[in-house]
């Protein structure tokens, strides 16, 4: 039986006009690697969702910003756009997280997928799909098919030209992540810190989270055990957004770049989301690849 294939790019989103290029070059490259399957992007935050449907509405707006694509103007949450699909007759649909690490948004995606896997209908051929299967995010996720410390070590290996950032001496790289108060995400974060400094050791690379561990504080203490007097600070996020211009480089007292400078370090920031880097967005289609790889799938 010939089955209708389609991909879900589930992200979490961004209202900043200038911070999608690191959604839609993601989206680009997975259209590149398949151009003969649909590739749906969805928003995972509602906040986000309901702030495009609201400048959607608005022809001030869209006179306004003429370029915005018509996929972020419509778009939609996973469950919106995997429903559309399936309704559209793709009943063979791998969902990609584009996530860093496997925390809070990543384990709601995995919920939503096994809820609607669990759906059984009297006669199996009714079934909404064949098959809906889940990628992994960009450093990996539990299991022994595909071990982490090998995401985490392919990620880094993506990264070389933020590596070289740092051409002075005693300068480092200085990445803010997201970061969770309630999830254990902080140890994966600190693997990939250490392996960028493995794979890269004439740059220390130094990670800091905007909520939980390692902190600000951590990092600054770090900073300082190493005799670092200049930070490149750049955001560990796919994309450049409201993050990456308020709590990195804002005008608050609070914002890290405000931190490190009243710590006595020179800040030089670079604005940009990873999904910009194509070697790193390739991540992603590499684990579309895998994940239906495992399940049969055959995506064109």
């Amino acid at each position: 039986m010939e089955h209708n294939n389609g991909i879900v790019l589930a992200m979490f989103g961004t209202s900043v006009e200038e911070a999608l290029p690191g959604l839609t070059n993601i989206r680009d490259r997975m259209a590149e690697q398949f151009p003969e399957t649909p590739v749906r992007i969805a928003f995972t935050s509602n906040i986000i969702r309901r702030i495009w449907q609201e400048r959607a509405k608005n022809p001030a707006y869209l006179r306004d910003h003429p370029d915005i694509p018509p996929d972020i103007l419509q778009v939609q949450g996973p469950l919106a756009a995997i429903a559309n699909l399936q309704d559209e007759g793709f009943d063979t649909i791998v969902v990609q997280p584009v996530h860093i690490a496997p925390a809070e948004e990543f384990f709601d995606l995995a919920s939503y997928v096994e809820g609607l896997n669990s759906i059984k209908t009297v006669k199996a051929k009714l079934k909404p799909f064949a098959q809906l299967v889940l990628g992994r995010p960009a450093l990996g996720t539990f299991g022994t098919e595909y071990p982490y410390a090998r995401d985490i070590i392919a990620a880094a290996r993506t990264l070389s030209a933020d590596a070289g950032l740092v051409e002075e001496k005693n300068t480092a790289l200085v990445y803010m992540g997201h970061g969770n108060r309630y999830f254990p995400s902080s140890g994966v974060y600190l693997e990939f810190a250490a392996e960028m400094c493995r794979q890269y050791p004439d740059t220390l690379t130094i990670m800091t989270t905007l909520e939980g561990f390692p902190s600000v504080d951590d990092a600054i203490s770090l900073l300082k055990e190493h005799d670092i007097e200049q930070v490149i600070l750049k955001p560990f996020m796919v994309v450049a957004g409201n993050h990456a211009l308020g709590d990195m480089i804002g005008s608050k007292p609070e914002s890290l770049k405000n931190r490190f400078e009243e710590a006595g370090f020179t800040v030089r920031p670079v604005v940009s989301g990873l999904g910009e880097q194509d070697e790193f967005s390739r991540i992603f289609v590499q684990h579309t690849i895998d994940a239906a790889k495992d399940a049969g799938i055959l995506l064109r």
